[in-house]
């Protein structure tokens, strides 16, 4: 039984992200998952009291294993630049990846605050992976830098997913550019 319901947890969540990588928050409903899983309307609230518990679970569930690869493209970098590039380059490579796509497609104000806590801390995680390279680079203010460098990228994923003229490798170039030498190029 134990497996059965995590089993079907696990589909509610795979059709939530389709739902919202697909449509935006307007899509993510509970007849839309049921639909997407096959389960009664009523029984989807037997996983999830609510639309924003069904966003704090993607949270958890996904945001470890996109900060692992983050982790993992910087420990495989050389140097501190190096590392900053890593960071840079691997948040924008899971732009287009669907777990990624689902959480931007929520908005922090459809959030209960615990949900929008959560997101916080993770975010917080993801930008003190890279204080020890920018304290390394010789930043005064590494903690302040990387929550600016995290900025420098979170407009990068924006003109990425509004589908820019330029290829996402460019921009990506152009983020690690601003990042490692600021606007001068």
């Amino acid at each position: 039984m134990a497996e059965h319901r995590s089993m079907q947890r696990a589909a509610l969540l795979d059709a939530a992200r389709t739902l919202l990588s697909e449509g935006g928050t307007e899509a993510l409903t509970f007849p839309a998952l049921a639909e997407r899983t096959g389960l009664a309307r009523s029984s989807v609230y037997e996983y999830f009291r609510s639309r924003a518990a069904v966003v704090e679970e993607l949270c958890a569930v996904d945001f470890p294993v996109w900060a692992s690869e983050v982790s993992a493209a910087m420990a495989a970098a050389d140097g501190p630049e190096g590392k900053v590039g890593a960071y840079v380059r691997k948040q924008l490579e899971l732009v287009g990846d669907r777990r990624h796509r689902a959480v931007v497609a929520i908005s922090a104000s459809e959030l209960d605050a615990g949900a929008r806590e959560k997101i916080r801390a993770a975010h917080g995680e993801l930008v003190a992976m890279i204080v020890e390279a920018l304290g390394e680079l010789g930043h005064g203010q590494p903690r302040l830098a990387a929550m600016l460098l995290q900025g420098v990228v979170d407009a990068a994923v924006r003109r990425i997913e509004l589908g820019a003229a330029e290829e996402p490798s460019v921009v990506a170039e152009a983020a690690v550019c601003m990042a490692l030498r600021g606007v001068r190029g």
